[in-house]
């Protein structure tokens, strides 16, 4: 193969292949059982599906504005209204955006420029600080730890000077399965007050929250709604991660610096599937009723595995279960998580890597987005792991 000279430095010389992509294909060259990216192996709904093939054969096919469908959007709007008390126009304040990822990225490439600094909080998601970096932030990492993964506001204070301009949440959290709640939001909201500190609350677990506890949406506080991007995944309310359709809300003053960039990296996102989704929302059972659905769930995963030897972490939401397994072995998470699928056929997350100094909990992270026959398949391989 002829080499030729580098041209370009990188701008993200520190990311490689993501531990996603590397456990899945391990899954796969091994055919262990995939517990380790976050998506279902069920179908999405019937009648979902066939409201999208309704609008393509009325021929819905063609460019959607560049905002999205209004229709999609005033779903939105009435959702966030009813769940949460806030009111966002659809027209304004509402944009239909290539899935969440997309969203984050787009809410920092609008409003981070050199030198300004974005508080995360770590285990956190991986698309967080390469966005940052990619558009001349410096991010600045605050660690929460096991068994609580609480966020100590008072150093959140301390982090606070005049180059921050923003703070990204995560809730309900991935990896860890918690929550924030209304103390946490409070304490936010007192933080940032007074402040020209712009909040992105990552929320696309919104609908999957458990044991009766409410999702606390940065929408449901006022003062937090009056600077916060909020964004939220149709892909895992609706177990179709591959259509790649999620959305952004904001004020009015952040969505018009939002929709600059936006317009630019993808200008507007898939027509039928919008027109299929705003139909979808008007029966409010149909993202109602996921908490039961996947408390279910998450029930019967941690019932089968009580007889293991892993530690079992609560899972307050989302669709992921933390497995502390100080109690097999001492390895490195990575090397067991390794290990785990290669010897025993399940695989799962580590979740060291969400950190940006890799520590080490002894923590896995496991999805039960799965058939009730794929978990149980998998919770008889984790019972024998010792």
């Amino acid at each position: 193969m002829t080499e030729y000279p580098s041209l370009i430095k990188s701008k993200l010389p520190k990311v490689g292949t993501t531990i996603f992509t590397v456990m899945s294909q391990l899954a796969n060259e091994t055919k262990a059982i995939n517990l380790s990216q976050g998506f279902p192996d069920f179908e999405s709904s019937d009648e979902l599906i066939n409201l999208v093939t309704q609008a393509m054969k009325k021929g819905l096919n063609q460019y959607a504005p560049m905002s999205g469908v209004l229709e999609l959007r005033e779903q939105i709007s009435q959702k966030i209204e009813n769940l949460h008390g806030a009111k966002y126009h659809p027209e304004s304040e509402i944009t239909i955006t290539s899935g969440a990822t997309q969203a984050i990225y787009t809410a920092i490439a609008s409003t981070i420029t050199e030198g300004d600094e974005v508080i995360i909080f770590t285990p956190a998601y991986d698309c967080y600080e390469p966005a940052i970096e990619l558009n001349g932030g410096k991010t600045v990492f605050i660690q929460m730890h096991a068994p609580s993964y609480k966020i100590d506001w008072e150093d959140v204070k301390k982090m606070i000077n005049q180059r921050t301009k923003m703070i990204i949440i995560n809730t309900p959290h991935n990896p860890t399965a918690t929550i924030l709640k209304e103390k946490d939001m409070l304490a936010l909201e007192k933080i940032v007050a007074d402040t020209d500190i712009i909040v992105l609350s990552d929320e696309v677990y919104e609908h999957i929250v458990f044991d009766d506890k409410t999702h606390q949406s940065a929408s449901k506080y006022p003062k937090l709604m009056e600077r916060s991007f909020i964004v939220s995944s149709f892909g895992k309310t609706f177990h179709n991660t591959g259509w790649k359709i999620g959305y952004c809300v904001a004020p009015k003053n952040l969505m018009k610096e939002f929709r600059k960039a936006h317009q630019f990296i993808v200008f507007s996102v898939n027509t039928p599937m919008q027109y299929a989704l705003a139909e979808y929302l008007k029966n409010e059972n149909n993202y109602m009723s996921l908490n039961h659905f996947y408390q279910q769930k998450r029930d019967f995963f941690v019932d089968l595995i009580k007889g293991s030897k892993f530690e079992i972490l609560p899972s307050k939401g989302t669709y992921f279960q933390l497995l502390n397994y100080k109690g097999i072995s001492d390895e490195k998470d990575t090397d067991f998580a390794i290990r785990l699928t290669k010897e025993y056929g399940v695989a799962s997350i580590p979740v060291s890597v969400f950190y940006q100094k890799n520590i080490d909990e002894k923590m896995l992270r496991f999805c039960f987005a799965k058939e009730n026959e794929t978990l149980l398949k998998a919770a008889e391989i984790l019972n024998k792991v010792v």
